[in-house]
């Protein structure tokens, strides 16, 4: 695992600064605050951004991913799959047993709604589902995942965690949830990818044969024959 760390250490120098600079403001600031930060400085422009990039990691960029990887190779279109249910399970299952409440009911209890400012035609989502966000740990599952499967790692790994922390704010930006929420969000995302690349490599590559190959030498003429 270290080696596997040190590898794309242009993914994980970024993560790791997230991760200290997250801390930081987790010990010294308010539960909320980042909340009200965003609410007094928002611009259209950033409204736009986060509205839709929000959606990165959600189920049609798994779909892209699965598709298109049949043609590359099936064994990196499975573990994609397997990421994606790992996440669903993993997400439903953390925030069922933490059950925090999401910035919306939290507020109303501290009678801060009313101050907050939330984004034009975003719906603050209600319920003790905020801990930890499972869009966060989509975006940093998928996006770890495609950092240790690409071949060149150097600004790709640095583009994907960037891509995974806009994430993340973007949760807190549209007021669905806490900065605790993205943090461990970001921590179980990342491990989950980590541990499903670690232990398929305990399944040695064998090509042309499955799932080592892809679906265009499947459904080759030789290899039908070879399979009649």
């Amino acid at each position: 695992m270290p080696k596997l760390i040190r590898d794309n250490f242009y993914f994980f120098i970024p993560f790791g600064l997230f991760l200290i600079i997250g801390a930081f403001f987790l010990i010294t600031i308010e539960t909320g605050d980042f909340l009200f930060y965003f609410s007094e400085n928002r611009t259209a422009s950033a409204n736009l951004f986060f509205r839709y990039f929000t959606k990165v990691a959600e189920e049609p960029l798994y779909i892209i991913l699965i598709l298109s990887l049949l043609f590359v190779r099936i064994r990196l279109s499975l573990l994609i799959l397997i990421l994606g249910l790992s996440v669903s399970l993993l997400s439903f299952s953390s925030k069922k047993y933490f059950g925090h409440l999401r910035p919306k009911n939290y507020l109303e209890r501290t009678e801060k709604l009313d101050e907050l400012n939330p984004v034009p035609g975003i719906n603050m989502h209600i319920g003790r589902n905020s801990f930890p966000s499972g869009h966060t740990m989509s975006a940093f599952a998928v996006f770890t995942l495609l950092t240790l499967m690409v071949p060149r790692k150097k600004y790709l790994g640095f583009i994907f965690c960037l891509l995974a922390i806009l994430s993340g704010i973007a949760r807190v930006y549209l007021c669905q949830h806490f900065l605790k929420d993205i943090y461990l969000g970001a921590i179980l995302g990342t491990a989950l990818a980590l541990f499903i690349f670690y232990i398929q490599q305990f399944f040695p590559i064998e090509r042309n044969t499955f799932p080592d190959n892809n679906l265009q030498s499947i459904f080759t003429p030789s290899n039908i024959n070879n399979r009649v």
